[in-house]
């Protein structure tokens, strides 16, 4: 396993992070295709064995049920110390309307309902998992700013919003003495490379690591173009992302297939380690629900592209509407 630091901060994380949506009861929230505990277990501790130290959750996660088996398996397999747990708060908890969105109530409230489901006293990496268009952005950075200062989390990160909005919010914690948000969760893969216009851009330039969300598209990138899966048949939201239609995108799936058919290596390795390699990469958060995943995962640590491999898989692209906003 390699390991990178997080932007500027004193955190050295994996070069993999294990994205822990898939795990969770599957009858609580809205994502029937996760794994019940003892499942999301075997892939956790097939984590921790293979050295990957950065596990991302959020609140929201089958109705929190995912930072439960997380918590448990994690305590049970390494020592807390040697673990970089980041989390996240946006998404509605319950009908209540003061459980949802970035309110400095809802904000305080929710650090120590994850804390609890976790079982730590602390998260190193807490995040705003959208931009909260009803609440000012003053009341949200004060807020993360008390929960820096009382100790329940180490670093501020956000995800997936307007490079202009992010960097208002960083320029207003500076201006306020509040807590700087150090990480990007964003939306970028080979399918998607529209935050390569502002927000990588602005990131580079801050020094603010870049954890991307969905590298492997929602597994669109692992297998042939139009292959369903349990996952694709009701997986709404990741349909809504991709666009079946859109023929560039077969392009960029068929080339990723040419390239890892050449390499005798499967078609995910390819599509992280074209990732792996932009220097602006912290980490990609990888979700995994089969033992196999991770060895694919694992094997693109190892995989060097080419320069006109890196060209071939980037030549298709064309630009695409704005997504994964909300």
């Amino acid at each position: 396993m390699r390991y990178r630091r997080l932007g500027n901060t004193d955190l050295k994380v994996s070069a993999l992070c294990l994205g822990c949506m898939t795990f969770g009861v599957p009858e609580r929230g809205d994502h029937p295709w996760t794994l019940p505990e003892q499942e999301s277990r075997l892939i956790i501790k097939q984590a921790v064995d293979a050295g990957i130290n950065f596990f991302d959750i959020a609140d929201t996660y089958s109705d929190g049920t995912s930072e439960e088996f997380l918590g448990r398996a994690l305590r049970d397999f390494v020592r807390r110390e040697e673990t970089v747990i980041a989390t996240k708060v946006y998404f509605p908890m319950s009908t209540s309307p003061n459980d949802r969105g970035l309110s400095g109530k809802r904000i305080i409230a929710s650090i120590d309902q994850s804390l609890k489901r976790l079982g730590t006293d602390y998260v190193d990496l807490y995040q705003i998992h959208r931009w909260d268009y009803d609440t000012p952005i003053e009341e949200t950075l004060e807020a993360l700013h008390r929960i820096i200062k009382a100790g329940k989390a180490r670093h501020l990160g956000a995800s997936s919003m307007f490079a202009w909005q992010f960097s208002k919010a960083n320029h207003l914690a500076k201006q306020n003495g509040w807590s700087p948000f150090v990480s990007m969760q964003n939306h970028y893969n080979l399918l998607y490379r529209e935050e390569e216009r502002e927000m990588i851009p602005y990131c580079k330039d801050a020094g603010i690591g870049m954890i991307p969300w969905s590298p492997l598209a929602r597994g669109r990138l692992t297998r042939p173009w139009n292959t369903a899966t349990a996952r694709t048949s009701t997986d709404e939201y990741g349909n809504k992302l991709y666009a079946a239609s859109e023929d560039a995108d077969r392009h960029v799936v068929d080339r990723v297939a040419e390239i890892a058919e050449a390499r005798g290596v499967a078609m995910a390795s390819v599509a992280l380690a074209w990732m792996l390699q932009k220097p602006f990469i912290s980490a990609p958060i990888l979700g995994a629900s089969k033992p196999e995943h991770l060895q694919d995962a694992i094997a693109a640590l190892a995989l060097e592209l080419t320069a006109s491999e890196m060209a071939a898989l980037e030549a298709p692209y064309l630009p695409h509407r704005i997504v994964g906003m909300a």
